[in-house]
């Protein structure tokens, strides 16, 4: 099976991929579906639907936390027509105060439909649906509030939608291209580097011949380039950026002062102190509901950024480089979705971080030189190191522990990284293993802890 980078990382908004991205996406979704079921009505049945209401109701995760991850707002988007790579440049909270206003959403040029956030958004604390935690359930009403049309959908991660007749299908879980027209279809770790020594072919190179099996490579090349200049942009914005965060932790941003501190004293600064500055700064302007790039979710967003933008302003690596980091991050990135998940949701945030993580210390190690073998272990070293990590964020929010979590992600993927490459690349366990334990462990996880809001710091807070 087959996704493509330009896939996995996906420019949007915050402040989550699962919460805030997906239900804008399933949003937008239905409301396509609702015209076309309304331009197969006869003209005497539609006119018996006069006075129709949208609903949603979140099941699951989104219901407990979805306040804090803005689910609201993301639907209210979605059933306006708006996508998230299409709100990098809009004042949001405007916007969805003037939308809010209308009470309503356009469906044909002569019909509308009802629609209050804080009246037709439910938040379903009752038993998730048995397919997914994240559930979201659309519903077309009459005058009468009975259900003309409906539609059931799951946020699976990373952006990533499916339907409930598909859901049962998905292998990752996440709907992928056949990798049959691919020239090196590997689907583990191990075909990976199976593949590399018989070929003598470095996986970024390997990767980039599979994309090529389904667009150009002006067009592979420009989709890379604007993921990175996104990234960075999201990494500068938010080094500028001052003040509390929204919803009510009244958490202040930390990374502007820390970056200017550091470069008033350099000499004080290591590693560490840069790569936990750019993450920080990408993980508040998602907090905040600005533009991330879901690498491979927003809860992780600032991982694979930091590095890169390190390697970029202090090493002064190539455009060359960045684009061979971006597929090798990417290929670890498919792997770990194949084999297990990235949703918080399912497996906990050592599926979002620990990912992120594992997906960064391949393509730092990439960039650095290393062999595939070197690669593998650098992804497996870092996704060892996160496995068991919870995702217990506190008032729902994508902040405590989410924030600081990214900086220790990306100093845990410069160590992997620096690890194997002074190694020969042979190791115990292998990613592959490492990728089954990580599903092992989230599916033997407590609900409580894979983003509900009911265990762990978020308890811990509110006992407090």
């Amino acid at each position: 099976m087959f996704i493509s980078v330009l896939e996995l990382f996906k420019i949007g908004i915050g402040p989550s991929s699962s919460h805030t991205v997906g239900p804008m996406v399933a949003a937008h979704d239905f409301v396509g579906r609702v015209r076309e079921f309304l331009a197969q009505k006869p003209g005497a049945q539609a006119a018996q639907m006069a006075e129709l209401r949208l609903r949603c109701t979140l099941k699951g995760s989104l219901a407990y936390t979805g306040k804090g991850h803005a689910s609201e707002r993301a639907v209210t988007l979605g059933l306006h027509g708006y996508l998230p790579d299409a709100l990098v440049e809009e004042d949001i909270d405007a916007l969805v105060t003037r939308l809010a206003e209308t009470r309503q959403v356009e469906l044909t040029e002569n019909k509308t439909a009802r629609f209050r956030s804080t009246h037709d958004i439910i938040f379903d604390l009752e038993a998730p649906l048995p397919e997914h935690p994240n559930g979201l359930v659309f519903e077309l009403l009459d005058s009468q509030g009975a259900t003309q049309f409906s539609k059931t959908y799951f946020s699976i991660g990373g952006g990533f939608i499916s339907t409930r007749a598909d859901v049962d299908d998905l292998v990752a879980p996440l709907e992928m291209q056949p990798s049959t027209p691919c020239p090196f279809p590997f689907e583990s770790a191990n075909e990976m580097l199976e593949m590399s020594i018989e070929r003598g072919m470095a996986i970024a190179d390997m990767k980039h011949a599979n994309e090529r099996s389904f667009i150009s490579k002006t067009e592979l090349n420009q989709g890379l380039d604007k993921i990175w200049q996104s990234m960075k942009r999201s990494v500068e914005q938010g080094l500028k950026a001052k003040g509390i965060l929204p919803g009510g932790l009244n958490i202040p941003r930390r990374a502007q002062t820390l970056h200017d501190d550091l470069d008033e004293n350099p000499e004080w600064a290591n590693i560490n102190d840069w790569l936990c500055a750019y993450a920080m700064a990408v993980n508040e302007e998602n907090a905040a509901g600005h533009m991330v790039v879901t690498a491979p979710t927003n809860g992780a967003a600032g991982v694979i950024p930091s590095i890169l933008y390190y390697l970029v302003t202090h090493k002064g690596v190539t455009d060359d480089q960045v684009r061979d980091f971006l597929l090798t991050a990417g290929t670890i990135g498919g792997l770990i979705k194949l084999g297990s998940s990235i949703s918080g949701a399912e497996v906990g945030c050592q599926g979002e971080v620990g990912t992120a993580s594992a997906m960064a210390a391949a393509g730092l190690c990439a960039v650095f030189g290393g062999t595939p073998d070197q690669v593998e272990n650098a992804a497996e070293i870092a996704l060892e190191h996160h496995l068991g990590l919870t995702c217990d964020p506190v008032n729902g929010l994508v902040q405590v522990p989410c924030i600081e979590r990214n900086g220790f992600g990306a100093i845990k993927a410069y160590t992997a990284a620096s690890l194997a490459i002074r190694g020969s690349g042979h190791h115990f366990v292998s990613l592959d293993r490492c990728i089954a334990a990580m599903k092992q462990t989230g599916l033997e996880m407590s609900s409580k802890f894979k983003e509900t809001s009911l265990g762990g710091l978020a308890v811990s807070m509110t006992e407090c």
